[in-house]
């Protein structure tokens, strides 16, 4: 799938995905949000209610990408229980992995990596990130838990939760837009250069 697509379930994180659409979007990153549910209404963890820019269906109705590359980003905010709805919904997971197999890049935060990510063929190799106590799923499949804000792995992006969304928002537009506009993003929202 070609773009930057932000996935919405019932229940996700508010920060992990607005602050990290925000950081995208101040990088010049052209990046849709994304409603796994039948209307674009999609209620987050603390009781906002997001109107995202497409559906699922509607999507997957666009979907006719043969090749992707790492600029071409699926991301996956956390939340319970958003990020244990989008691990649920398989034409979510379909996507995923065939976005993957194309050289495209994958992101997940939080709970994410565990309830989404762990469903990533060829994942059972990768360091990854997560909320605390997340990992265990993925480490026994054989990958690598760090405890760091993100860690960036081949194609794969990881957050560790709310609370480090913008290093997370930061190293995903790292990959889609290039470093020098990651530095000049943390720059002006006044933190240190990454």
């Amino acid at each position: 799938m070609k773009g930057v697509y932000i996935f919405l379930a019932n229940g996700f994180e508010d920060i992990e995905a607005l602050a990290t659409r925000d950081i995208l979007v101040r990088g010049g990153a052209d990046v849709k949000t994304i409603s796994i549910n039948d209307s674009k209404e999609v209620d987050s963890a603390h009781g906002i209610t997001v109107l995202a820019d497409m559906t699922l269906t509607e999507l997957l109705k666009l979907e006719d990408s043969k090749t992707c590359t790492a600029q071409d980003m699926l991301i996956f905010p956390g939340g319970l229980p958003g990020s244990k709805n989008l691990g649920e919904c398989r034409e979510l997971i379909g996507l995923m992995n065939r976005h993957y197999s194309l050289g495209g890049a994958v992101a997940a935060i939080c709970a994410a990596p565990n309830f989404v990510l762990s469903q990533l063929e060829g994942i059972e190799k990768a360091t990854f990130t997560c909320y605390d106590g997340c990992q265990d799923l993925l480490v026994s499949m054989g990958a690598n838990f760090m405890k760091k804000p993100a860690v960036t792995w081949n194609r794969i992006i990881t957050g560790r939760g709310p609370g480090h969304s913008i290093d997370f928002g930061l190293a995903i537009l790292e990959t889609v837009c290039g470093s020098k506009t990651a530095a000049d993003v943390a720059a002006g929202l006044t933190l240190p250069c990454i």
